[in-house]
């Protein structure tokens, strides 16, 4: 059973979790064993406890104890559950809380980026999007639209930040991702992917060029927002891939050229 504890200490101990503490404490790269992080709204809670992310403990507002939170309560057994009317919960954590409920979790250890390939043909790679609301929606995209898994480079925002879990709508948990050791294509190219840099360069193919969508097993590497892929990264790829544009627009937010690029890559459609 659920213990329920009633917020009258703002400087209690068990709340620096969703209070005081920053997403790079909580990821705790000194004691990985130890880390943490914040899932937020009814659907993201649900779906990282689906993918079987283990309960630290809950903060939420009064109201959906016996509300929308109750389903959520009745799948945690002895987790310990802050409570507080919305006013109180702004003033705790400095933000509006997403329908009234967070929840810390263990992480659990990165799977081996050549365990995530296995048998996938369609990947994305992320390199240096530092934004989380950009990686959640991105990996939100990929999920929806026949990507099979996403890694990232060290200088992406981490896909279980609390901003970019919720942006995702949970499917954080839906989907296989990791981190790359670095910036390097070889090990994703041994692996058999053919390798696809979406950037905006006069020598680009078509994104609706029948050469890709022929290739059996394809890596979709977006870059950071605002400068892109670097060329040595570009170079280093099979193909360079653009989106046409109309009316003198150069460019789309790297989040919205994921999507486009993921619904006409992806495994949809495609005969394998």
């Amino acid at each position: 059973m659920n213990k329920i504890i009633e917020i009258t200490d703002f400087l209690a101990p068990e709340l620096d979790i969703y209070a005081r503490l920053t997403e790079g404490q909580l990821l705790n790269r000194e004691f990985p064993e130890r880390a943490l992080f914040i899932a937020e709204s009814p659907k993201v809670i649900n779906r990282a406890l689906d993918a079987g992310y283990e309960p630290v403990s809950c903060l939420m507002e009064k109201k959906h104890i016996q509300g929308e939170g109750k389903q959520i309560l009745a799948r945690m057994k002895d987790v310990s559950v802050f409570s507080a009317e919305f006013d109180i919960l702004t003033q705790l954590t400095g933000f509006k809380l997403t329908r009234g409920m967070l929840c810390a979790m263990k992480r659990k250890p990165l799977p081996d980026v050549r365990e995530i390939c296995k048998n996938k043909r369609r990947i994305v790679i992320l390199d240096k999007v530092m934004n989380p609301t950009n990686v959640g929606a991105i990996i939100r995209s990929a999920a929806a639209l026949g990507m099979d898994a996403v890694l990232l480079t060290p200088g992406c925002s981490d896909p279980l930040y609390r901003r970019a879990a919720r942006v995702s709508m949970g499917t954080v948990f839906q989907i296989d991702w990791t981190f790359l050791q670095g910036d390097s294509l070889d090990e994703i190219k041994s692996l058999g992917f053919k390798t696809v840099a979406m950037a905006l360069k006069d020598n680009s193919l078509s994104i609706d060029d029948p050469k890709l969508t022929e290739e059996k097993k394809l890596a979709i590497i977006l870059g950071t927002e605002g400068d892109g892929l670097s060329d040595e990264t570009i170079d280093e790829c099979d193909f360079t891939v653009k989106i046409p544009m109309f009316h003198g627009v150069d460019s789309l937010n790297v989040a919205a050229a994921s999507a486009v690029a993921f619904y006409q890559l992806g495994n949809k459609g495609n005969n394998f």
